[in-house]
């Protein structure tokens, strides 16, 4: 990656962390992406979040219609020792916020 890319990354964290409601993330994101790119990243959060509540791979991929494969690699990223650590952050805050039944809770939200 280039030093402008990196530039570019660290702009975008900045402006994420500038937003201060759902609504405002909302226009942002819609500003931002195209609704093909929104549901994407929507689609790995939700198996990601499903994955850390322990559900199995057929019943996310109907949940979802995520493919095993983009399962797959959102179940390594969560499972690694190098990363996954952003999903587990907001996991845990979602939960924290009970926005989302902590998997202590044994929930399957």
């Amino acid at each position: 990656m280039n030093v402008n890319s990196d530039i570019s990354i660290d702009l975008l964290y900045e402006a994420v962390l500038c937003l201060k409601t759902k609504e405002e993330c909302e226009l942002f994101f819609d500003d931002l992406c195209t609704s093909l790119e929104l549901n994407s990243i929507s689609q790995r959060f939700l198996v990601a979040k499903m994955l850390d509540q322990k559900h199995i791979y057929n019943d996310i991929s109907k949940a979802t219609g995520a493919s095993t494969a983009t399962i797959s690699r959102v179940n390594r990223t969560l499972n690694s020792k190098h990363s996954g650590e952003g999903y587990r952050i907001v996991l845990e805050r979602l939960a924290e916020k009970g926005i989302i039944t902590p998997v202590e809770d044994g929930g399957k939200q």
